[in-house]
This record gives structure tokens, sequence and C-alpha cells, in this order.
């Protein structure tokens, strides 16, 4: 049995699973946002609980909102801040009194798809998580890339590619920066989107629904949100060209993107076609704490 964490800003959640893959128990509890020590209490109790229910585990990772820098040991580029600079992986380590390994939440999701999901057998997977925020990881022949610098798929801190046309003005990014490929892919910037061609506030969620019912403003805004995703990705495949790219977050379970954006990304592409397939998630909810569990045994990284 191995068992699997995926720690967020507002839910912990842990999933024990089987040699063979298959979900033995999954739970899910709220997160002490803000507080590190009760954090690591939490996470330490879900397993402590889970080994009593079920027996000791073989191996116990932990997908996390940001990464462990290579220089400092400490995490970093977190956007549950109070993980900052702490040495999360050795102080859960201390409190379980056993190894633990660490990988960035959206590598931990790409893993998952790439072993037993929708990138089952792809030579390259990108897996992208558009949601609250947007974020990627790459898996290449079932390893995670994590890059020199541990930040392998942070595309979206690039700034968004070919901005004309019907891109809509840039906005700030949490991170400093403007423009940021986040702030027009995330569920806020859809909603933005829309506000711009019918004032009213939506969240994006409704606005999927609103298009799937023929509102023209909504359908409007959401060719408009599906051609800004297609630069963004013609731009990660002129780069990584990878088999497949997975879709995961809220905003992945629109489906009128699988149809639209491959229709529009050849406009970018350097190819004289494109053969990357666009998929939607396998494992929804559970792909990142799945790919947390999937980090042992220890798989050799990609070159």
């Amino acid at each position: 049995m191995r068992i699997g964490i995926d720690l967020g800003g507002t839910k912990i959640e842990i999933a024990a699973l089987a040699e063979d893959g298959g979900e033995m128990l999954r739970r899910r509890i709220n997160a002490p946002s803000g507080d590190y020590s009760a954090t690591l209490d939490a996470v330490a109790a879900l397993i402590v609980d889970t080994e009593r229910d079920l027996g000791p585990a073989s191996s116990v990772g932990i997908g996390i909102p940001g990464t462990i820098s290579a220089a400092t040991g400490l995490v970093k580029n977190a956007n549950s801040t109070w993980l900052i600079g702490q040495p999360l992986d050795r102080d859960l380590e201390a409190r379980i009194e056993r190894p633990v390994r660490c990988a960035n939440d959206a590598n931990c999701f790409a893993l998952s798809e790439a072993i037993d999901g929708a990138g089952a057998g792809a030579h390259v997977v990108f897996g992208v998580i558009l949601g609250t925020g947007v974020g990627a990881g790459i898996v290449i022949d079932g390893a995670i890339l994590p890059g020199a610098n541990g930040i392998a798929g942070e595309w979206g801190h690039n700034p968004l590619p070919w901005p004309g046309g019907n891109a809509p003005p840039a906005h700030r990014c949490y991170c400093g920066k403007t423009g940021c490929i986040e702030t027009y892919l995330s569920g806020a910037g859809l909603a933005r989107i829309y506000e711009a061609n019918a004032p009213g506030g939506k969240s994006a969620e409704e606005i999927a629904a609103l298009a799937a019912g023929g509102d023209d403003a909504a359908a409007r805004s959401l060719e408009q949100y599906a051609s800004l995703l297609a630069r963004s990705l013609a731009h990660v495949i002129n780069i990584l060209d990878p088999d497949v790219i997975v879709l995961g977050g809220g905003l992945s379970n629109i489906g009128q993107l699988y149809a639209l954006v491959p229709e529009l990304w050849g406009e970018w592409v350097f190819s004289d076609r494109t053969d990357t397939r666009l998929v939607a998630n396998q494992h929804g909810d559970s792909g990142g704490v799945r790919g947390a569990a999937w980090l042992w045994p220890e798989r050799k990284q990609a070159p």
C-alpha cells in the first residue's frame, strides 16, 4: 500500500493505493490555512488514522502548491504562503519517522495521468491545471521532469504569447508581473472576459453552462478564452512538442474546449500539422493525490 497526500490551501486529501493502483481509501479534511504547525499535525494525523484502518504503508508522497528549493531545502513559490521558507519534507519526516517524497501538485497531477490516466502510454505528457491558478507538470516516459530550478511546467507565469487580436487588457498577477498567462486563463480570467461582453458577473461554471444553452455573450466569451488557450498551448507545443496535453482543474470541465482549441492552435504551431492530442483528465479531483502516491518507489528522473 502506498499513501499520497494532496496538500491544498483549503483542503488536505489522503489516498491509499494498492500496488496495482486500485484505490483503497480516500479522505478529505479542511486545511488549517495560515498555520504551518497545525498543517503538519493534520497531515500526520491523516497518515496515522489511515494506517490504523489499513495497516502500514510502504511509502508516503505529498503534493504541495509550490516546490522544494534545491538550494535551500525550503518551500518556495507556494500560493499557500505559510508554507514558504519551511522545511516541509524534513518536518513531516520527523513527525511520522520515515522518509517522505514531496513534489509540486501540478507535477503530481501530470504523473497520475501519465501512469494510468488519460496520458497513459504517451512519451511526453504536459499536464495542465486550469483553475484558481494556472500551472502544469511535465512527465517523460513515466518520470517527472522537475527542471534545474524545480519549476519545469510553470507556464502560467510566462507572458501571453501573440497578445494582439482578441486578447483582453493585461492584468497584474499575484507574482508581481503583468500579463501572465495565469491572469488570462484562470477562472477569474474567464470571468473578466465575460464581464466585458455582458456585464453582470458570472463564474466560469455559469459561463460554460450559458454558452452550452446558446447564450451569445457566453459563447463569444468562451470562443475568446479558447483562442487565448490555443495560442498559449501552441507556445508550449513549439518548445516541448508533447504527445498529449491533459487538462485538469475546474475549467477542464468545459467540454467545448476540446474541440475549439485544436481547431485554433494550428495558426501558431510551427508545423505543417499538429498531432498533439488535447484530452480531459481521467482521474478528476483525485489526480493530484494519486500522483503523490506514485512518487514512490523512486523513479528515474526524466533526462
